[in-house]
């Protein structure tokens, strides 16, 4: 499953609303959520530009704009924000793919260590797998 993050700003009504009632809105998003495939990890109430932040896996793009589209349409909140995170080893990935690259660059066809370099270019990518 892929990582999301969303951020959000209450309205003003949805915050006072909840003054008056406190109640836990992760709690109250999360079956929107697993309804759509998605499962939350991790939610926490930030200071500054967003009042709450939820991390979540969902099986794809099309999912996670729907989470965002759902929690909109419910007008609590004034914005919403959606970040595609990188797991630990997509992370490496995308830095030992950035390596061969950079390798790629390094050496030209007419270059005698290009033969070696293409040997090492597919050593690395058969351990990507």
């Amino acid at each position: 499953m892929t990582l999301y993050m969303y951020q959000a700003s209450y309205t003003a009504k949805s915050m006072a609303a909840q003054l008056l009632e406190p109640r836990d809105p992760v709690e109250e998003i999360r079956p929107a959520l697993e309804d759509l495939g998605a499962k939350i990890l991790v939610a926490a109430f930030p200071f500054g530009e967003y009042d709450l932040l939820v991390v979540y896996e969902a099986p794809d793009d099309m999912t996670a704009a729907s989470v965002a589209m759902a929690i909109a349409a419910a007008g609590e909140v004034k914005s919403g924000k959606t970040t595609r995170l990188l797991s630990g080893q997509e992370w490496l990935e995308s830095l030992r793919k950035r390596r061969i690259v950079t390798m790629r660059k390094a050496h030209s066809p007419r270059d005698p260590l290009w033969t070696g370099g293409c040997n090492q270019v597919k050593n690395e990518l058969a351990e990507i797998g």
